[in-house]
């Protein structure tokens, strides 16, 4: 491997992450969808296949999380528009923010009130589907509410289902599996927060903690799970699955624009802010945006200033042959759902064409952010999510996001630009946690 010196010689912006000063960085291998599109490795009808997957098991979610039930089983988060934010934004800032600011409240989606809901909870109810399958126990046809039922927790007793994580997929999967009847392993890393691994155990998730970061709980969670043929590994860094789950995202949400009257097209262009640890959701929220607005969506990932795992990995065109470790950045952040050190390759390499930038936040800022966000809208986020909502700050200030606007011909549709950020989780923090996180965040407000 080289030495920093070496890897700062080759990419100067690394000298910025070293130091870690906020950065914003503009893909220069992105291209327009219609470059792109025939290499991608997943089509629309992939997207959909998964919508219909869900909706299958909408009667079953519907029965047995009854949180669900208003939208008939359907794990869906509403659209907020949050204009008192922005003008606090704009005085903060001293910069006119054009255009629209909304809020994707994944914060609020049932039963695990993260973004992680959406692929977490996919990939196991496919599992639940493909061995159902296999051994006969359901039809395609069949009204998937059958499955709460004794009979069904029995079967499903005979498997378990294993993930690292930093807490909140484990959270999605945890929940999910248990409640359809898997055994369930979830392999913690140092900074999965203690209430994450207090509500799983409550849920009777074994958890294993681990004194290393992400990479590790990983490793090992694969590791033990390849020793038991009836153990099925999420596998975050490289899930066709997870990726799938998220993207539906996309389908829904063009619907959910259509209903609040939001155009976008050529002269209304839509930014979206996605905060992003190893890359799954966010990576495969944008590649769905991209399949249904194509070159009308611009979409950045935000990254902690100690944990910019895809930024480097995409900087480099290493992925996940190079971590945050390798250049002396310590993976070290409040942060706790984006501590990741090593990007997953087969996101990267996916959003590679696709992604217009990257942006870091540092741990103060988000925590501002985060004491901003619940005076302002009183809307009430954990700080990993707060690191998308500085996103058109950023855009509009930094140098590399003026020459994206303008090298996009964006300058005068600006105006007519929507904004949003997307919220990834906050809703399941304990009211007292939360209150330390906003304490802390109006501290430094002053």
């Amino acid at each position: 491997m080289k030495t920093t010196q070496e890897w700062i010689k080759e990419y100067p912006l690394i000298t910025d992450l070293v130091n870690f000063k906020e950065v914003f960085w503009s893909n220069p291998k992105y291209e327009p969808y219609q470059n792109s599109a025939n290499n991608l490795p997943l089509k629309v009808e992939d997207v959909q296949a998964a919508e219909e997957r869900l909706k299958r098991f909408a009667p079953y979610i519907a029965n047995v999380f009854l949180e669900t039930r208003n939208l008939n089983g359907i794990i869906e988060s509403p659209i907020a528009e949050i204009p008192v934010f922005k003008q606090k934004l704009e005085q903060i800032y001293q910069q006119s923010l054009p255009g629209k600011f909304l809020l994707k409240c994944d914060n609020d989606l049932p039963i695990s009130g993260s973004i992680k809901a959406r692929g977490g909870i996919y990939e196991v109810l496919k599992h639940a589907e493909d061995l159902a399958l296999q051994y006969g126990m359901i039809r395609l046809e069949d009204d998937y509410s059958v499955l709460d039922s004794e009979k069904f927790k029995i079967f499903f007793s005979k498997f378990s289902i294993a993930v690292g994580s930093t807490g909140n997929l484990g959270l999605s999967i945890g929940i999910m599996s248990a409640k359809i009847g898997f055994k369930v392993i979830v392999h913690m890393s140092a900074d999965a927060k203690q209430w994450k691994k207090d509500l799983l155990r409550s849920k009777g998730v074994t958890v294993i903690e681990y004194k290393e970061d992400y990479s590790k709980a990983v490793e090992e969670g694969r590791k033990q799970a390849q020793s038991d043929p009836n153990c099925y590994f999420i596998d975050d860094e490289n899930s066709r699955d997870l990726f799938l789950g998220y993207a539906v995202a996309a389908l829904r949400l063009t619907k959910q624009l259509e209903d609040l009257n939001v155009i976008v097209d050529e002269n209304h262009p839509l930014f979206v802010y996605l905060p992003c640890g190893v890359g799954g959701g966010p990576g495969g929220v944008a590649f769905g945006l991209k399949l249904m607005l194509q070159d009308h969506v611009h979409c950045f990932f935000a990254e902690p200033t100690h944990s910019p795992c895809m930024l480097l990995g995409l900087m480099t065109g290493l992925h996940d042959k190079i971590s945050v470790q390798d250049i002396g950045i310590d993976n070290i952040t409040a942060a706790d759902g984006l501590a990741v050190g090593r990007a997953s390759g087969f996101v990267g390499k996916v959003i590679e064409p696709i992604l217009s930038g990257d942006y870091t936040v540092s741990d103060d800022e988000l925590y501002r952010l985060l004491a901003l966000m619940r005076d302002t809208e009183n809307i009430c986020l954990e700080p990993s999510a707060l690191a998308g909502v500085i996103g058109p700050v950023k855009l509009c200030i930094e140098q590399d996001g003026q020459e994206y606007i303008q090298k996009k011909n964006l300058d005068d549709k600006l105006k007519n630009a929507t904004h949003l950020m997307w919220a990834t989780g906050g809703s399941m923090v304990p009211e007292e946690i939360m209150m330390d996180y906003y304490n802390k965040g109006f501290s430094l407000l002053k």
